[in-house]
């Protein structure tokens, strides 16, 4: 009889830890279950976009963001304006790598199929490049209408971050995109100047700079915002036509720079062609070999040495 109390103790505290434990379990499985919805929200990775596109390689994109690599890689994206994760990204580049490097090695040789394959993923971050200088000159010439439109509201007596958030819905993509971007940042608590100056490191130029800088001081000294912009919306008008006759100018100069290596590449396929197996045969002594490789290094400082000489900063 003594020990039927321990005993119905022993089973109250033995259910009771049973049921502290499935909580514990449900809590636990709740939290993880929010956390990964609230991921899926905030993060570029969902299943599916906006526009109702399905994402590939979620797997592979969750783990590439958390390297410093893909950290990297997702801000190279986010300037370029495209509609692709990461993940997407690096498998894509690797199956044009592993594509490239099969063409080359059998049209070609087999010494020419890594250099093929490095040739693709040099490739694939041009293609980056191009895509972000190309949303930057876009974003350029949309520069004096954005300066035109926070002129025109300011000076209808509306505040400096009402007509930010004005301009991104009267303006097209990339400007009413980034303007957008600015404006949540403000809607959220951020300060003028660092929403600002986070444009500016995701579009770096000049003109930005200068209407960024117009629009921080004259928010931050209270001056004559209204005048700053018109006088801005002139120069950067100027500027704009000024670029263009320059871009003119340098277009012979900017596809001689691209000509040089395709005609060097297309010598290899003449020289093939007109022996078969001939690169094969070259490629198979060492001395051909550096032979090819010091003539590929010169065709690439060829290549930046015509871009660096053609490039004029207005």
């Amino acid at each position: 009889m003594e020990l039927q109390p321990l005993i119905t103790l022993t089973t109250g505290i033995t259910l009771l830890t049973c049921v502290l434990v499935v909580a514990g379990l449900h809590s636990y499985a709740m939290g993880k279950a929010q956390r990964q919805a609230l991921v899926d929200r905030l993060s570029a990775t969902g299943q599916v976009t906006a526009g109702g596109r399905r994402r590939n390689f979620r797997g592979i994109d969750r783990r590439l963001r958390r390297t410093r690599l893909g950290k990297k890689l997702e801000l190279r994206l986010a300037a370029t304006g495209l509609d692709i994760t990461p993940g997407e990204f690096f498998v894509y580049m690797l199956a044009t790598v592993a594509g490239l490097w099969l063409i080359g090695q059998a049209a070609l040789a087999p010494f020419f199929g890594p250099l093929a394959g490095l040739l693709g993923m040099w490739v694939a971050f041009q293609f980056l490049n191009w895509q972000r200088q190309k949303r930057i000159e876009k974003f350029i010439n949309q520069l004096p209408e954005m300066a035109r439109i926070l002129a025109n509201a300011t000076q209808a007596g509306l505040a400096l971050r009402t007509a930010i958030g004005m301009a991104a819905e009267e303006m097209e993509a990339p400007a009413g995109e980034e303007l957008g971007k600015v404006a949540a940042q403000l809607a959220v608590g951020a300060s003028m100047d660092d929403a600002l100056g986070e444009l500016a490191d995701r579009l770096p130029s000049r003109e930005l700079v200068v209407l960024v800088t117009t629009l921080v001081l004259s928010n931050r000294a209270g001056g004559q915002v209204v005048s700053a912009l018109r006088n801005l919306t002139e120069t950067l008008e100027e500027r704009k036509e000024t670029r263009r006759e320059v871009r003119t100018q340098l277009s012979q100069v900017n596809m001689t720079s691209y000509a040089v290596p395709v005609l060097g590449v297309g010598s290899l396929f003449l020289m093939n062609g007109v022996k078969d197996g001939a690169l094969d045969r070259m490629t198979g002594s060492p001395f051909g070999q550096a032979a090819v490789i010091i003539a590929f290094s010169l065709y690439a400082v060829g290549f930046v040495l015509i871009r660096r000489l053609s490039r004029i900063d207005v």
